[in-house]
């Protein structure tokens, strides 16, 4: 009778301790690798249409055209009706396949402004 009492609670504790562990693990902080991987947050910037287009001139156009048409780049005429503003701060700050990553080149503010004008491309 010991035995099976004994048995019992040491699965009990067996069971408490796994829901605890399950519980525990839901909530714990991402790693490193998770964040890395996060969207990138876009600052809040008020669109200077001058100085996106600048930028677009300096950085851009070799590979996306100077009418957005698409070179070695894609065509980006449209961009705006495909991507949103966060998405595309994300692929500039990131790049994508054979596009450059351009966050250790422009700054955030540069980038958001950029992804707002690319936005405004319907």
């Amino acid at each position: 009778m010991h035995k099976w009492i004994m048995v019992t609670l040491v699965f009990g504790a067996f069971t408490l301790g796994l829901g605890v562990l399950f519980v525990q693990g839901a909530y714990q902080q991402p790693t490193a690798q998770e964040q890395a991987n996060a969207e990138p947050a876009m600052p809040q910037v008020t669109l200077d249409a001058n100085a996106a287009k600048n930028l677009y001139g300096q950085s851009c156009i070799a590979c996306h055209g100077t009418d957005l048409q698409g070179a070695v780049g894609p065509n980006l005429q449209k961009v705006g009706s495909k991507l949103s503003g966060q998405q595309l701060y994300k692929t500039i700050q990131n790049g994508r396949a054979s596009m450059p990553a351009f966050k250790g080149t422009l700054k955030d503010e540069e980038i958001a402004n950029l992804a707002l004008w690319l936005e405004g491309h319907k």
